[in-house]
């Protein structure tokens, strides 16, 4: 069993839920050595939960089998130290069923499959994670500070009481980061996880997104994921480097240029980018960050480090170069938004696909480009409509993962906005 650190009072474990959102259970240290041994028991349910938390009859997880318990595990030896609660480690758990099986409806499994199939083919695959999120006020749940000053030093160091901890306590918490900067808007910022093999950074962006929100809270304020909180300012994207390396090479590096085995890949995100929006946006408010002009995707361009364009080619060293797929929510489930992006690329290594002339321009104004699915309901119908999408996450998980996005429009179809009573009840 792993030895937990000396002044240790509290075990933290967790794991992503359907929709990605860490959840889990705080353990006295002295009942740890059972919970190692045996896991810790969790409904079945939470996979069944929406990101409010409502749950509703599923076929796997419901009233008739009484939403059983699964089983978490510990899923590495190792505990890191949550340096913002003294005294408290956190270690990130794996999902069984009580017969010690796969959790049908687990998200997780998807990208373990795909990880796998990958494998098979001679190939593991790294993966970085950039993610944007805003630091709003906790009581107005506006931005304290004003104008934009992205990438501005001074602005980031009006942050660096915020986002030096989470620089420096996530990285001692497993969570390797990169390097922080404020973003597009005010209050907004991006943090860049190194990347590392596809499902431990999967996990970590679960677990990171979980412990802002807390060193967030920690230091006076309130973190949102959320895709697009205010319709004038820039959305939260969740952007995915992709290589895959082979002994110890990165497979996709030719004497610093895109080799012929990463356009193969490029040709498979590209052709199954579309089918696949609901993976990358998942509610109605994702699809506001779609929109001309705003560094978000809207069709299927790719070209050479541009920001226009939903693949983008990041040539250089040989363990630099790397695909960049741009179209993803921060707010989006990670297991199946890289799940559904390495898969569609191992299928263009496995069929040679061509990804066609790269974007030279603005890719806002190509014309003939497809364009991406804008907005939720144009996604459910591509991914009902899509064998390889139901191949990829099980009839179970895809439909319940449909079953929220339908649910999701009905209640948001179902409300009068503010703004619609401002704009017509005293005119009409």
């Amino acid at each position: 069993m792993t030895q937990l650190p000396t002044g240790t009072h509290t075990v933290v474990m967790g794991l992503g839920d359907l929709n990605g959102l860490l959840r889990g259970k705080r353990i006295p240290a002295a009942h740890w050595p059972v919970i190692a041994e045996d896991g810790m028991l969790l409904s079945n349910a939470m996979f069944a939960l929406d990101m409010t938390c409502d749950i509703w009859d599923t076929p796997y997880a419901n009233m008739a089998s009484g939403y059983p318990d699964i089983r978490v595990r510990p899923l590495t030896g190792t505990v890191h130290p949550m340096n913002w609660d003294p005294g408290a480690v956190f270690i990130f758990g794996a999902a069984q069923t009580e017969e010690g099986k796969p959790v049908p409806i687990d998200p997780r499994n998807v990208l373990d499959r795909v990880c796998k199939r990958a494998r098979d083919l001679g190939y593991e695959v790294m993966i970085g994670a950039e993610l944007e999120f805003y630091l709003l006020d906790p009581e107005s749940l506006q931005p304290r500070d004003n104008g934009i000053q992205v990438y501005g030093l001074e602005r980031a160091m009006e942050l660096e009481h915020v986002l030096g901890p989470i620089r420096n306590d996530l990285t001692a918490a497993g969570i390797p980061i990169e390097q922080s900067n404020p973003e597009y808007a005010p209050g907004q910022v991006e943090v860049n996880i190194r990347y590392g093999e596809a499902l431990d950074t999967a996990d970590r962006v679960v677990a990171f997104r979980g412990m802002v929100k807390q060193l967030a809270i920690a230091h006076g304020y309130r973190a949102t994921f959320m895709a697009k909180p205010f319709f004038d300012f820039s959305g939260n994207g969740f952007h995915v480097h992709h290589s895959l390396w082979k002994d110890r090479q990165n497979a996709f590096a030719d004497g610093g240029k895109l080799s012929a085995l990463g356009r193969a890949y490029l040709g498979g995100m590209r052709s199954h980018i579309g089918e696949s929006a609901i993976c990358a946006a998942s509610t109605p408010n994702a699809y506001r960050r779609r929109q001309s002009y705003s560094f978000c995707p809207i069709n299927d361009t790719w070209g050479y480090d541009n920001r226009t364009i939903a693949l983008r080619v990041l040539e250089g060293t040989e363990n630099s170069t790397r695909i960049e797929q741009r179209d993803g929510s921060a707010d989006t489930n990670p297991y199946l938004l890289i799940a559904s992006q390495i898969a569609a690329g191992l299928d263009g290594i496995v069929g040679d696909i061509d990804p066609g002339d790269p974007e030279l321009g603005d890719g806002y104004a190509n014309e003939d480009a497809t364009p991406l699915p804008m907005d939720l309901p144009t996604a459910v119908t591509a991914a009902r409509q899509s064998e390889w999408l139901d191949d990829l996450l099980g009839s179970d998980l895809l439909g319940l993962w449909l079953q929220q996005a339908e649910r999701e429009i009905a209640f948001v179809s179902a409300q009068v906005t503010p703004v619609e009573v401002d704009r017509y009840l005293g005119n009409f």
